[in-house]
């Protein structure tokens, strides 16, 4: 049987780590993995602009020659995501100080490991922040993200965090908006799915 082809990624999260979060999706109530392999995660670092076309293309090679390097990366980045993850759902409040501090040790886990360059590079008409490993060409590869929930994490954000209003839906999100009333994901999704419910509740 073939391999259901893996959805789209999707950028709502408004910013980095929440999108990563999100790559553990869910479409129509079933759970999906968007990076169950590591050419699907490469993909998704592209998608991210973390990293361009040739590094992608060198990584989807060398996996090839170092496997054992790809699953590692694969099973860090996971294991960083269901953390973060972790925090958004439990991290809230006096109750949530265990799973606050676990997450803030599996990225100070992640940091303290991190061996290479941090740079600002030009993409297109923005600046992003890059880490350039010393040596494991998969090393690092985390480190993008893990430092877009530590500036959530210094700068109080946690407060305009939101979890969507779909209840069958995981995604989290930024509310960035000035009435700090955002609901959904995303409007073309969620949010229509919505509407079309109360639609058809007013009909009946």
């Amino acid at each position: 049987m073939p391999d259901a082809p893996t959805p789209a990624f999707v950028f709502v999260g408004g910013r980095l780590w929440l999108d990563f979060v999100n790559t553990d999706d869910a479409r129509l109530g079933v759970r999906l993995d968007t990076i169950g392999a590591f050419d699907k995660y490469v993909d998704w670092l592209e998608a991210a602009t973390l990293i361009d076309a040739a590094r992608a293309s060198a990584l989807r090679r060398r996996s090839l020659d170092q496997p054992s390097g790809a699953t590692a990366a694969l099973v860090e980045a996971r294991r960083i995501r269901a953390a973060l993850r972790a925090l958004l759902e439990r991290g809230r409040g006096e109750a949530g100080r265990v799973a606050r501090e676990a997450a803030v040790a599996e990225i100070n886990r992640v940091l303290g490991r991190a061996v290479g360059t941090r740079r600002v590079d030009a993409v297109e008409d923005r600046y992003v922040r890059t880490f350039v490993p010393v040596g494991d060409v998969f090393g690092g590869l985390v480190i993008p993200i893990v430092e877009s929930a530590v500036d959530s994490l210094v700068r109080g954000e946690f407060d305009r965090i939101r979890g969507c209003a779909d209840r069958r839906c995981p995604r989290h999100f930024a509310d960035d908006t000035k009435s700090h009333t955002r609901r959904w994901c995303d409007m073309r999704t969620c949010g229509n799915r919505a509407k079309a419910q109360r639609r058809r509740r007013r009909r009946a």
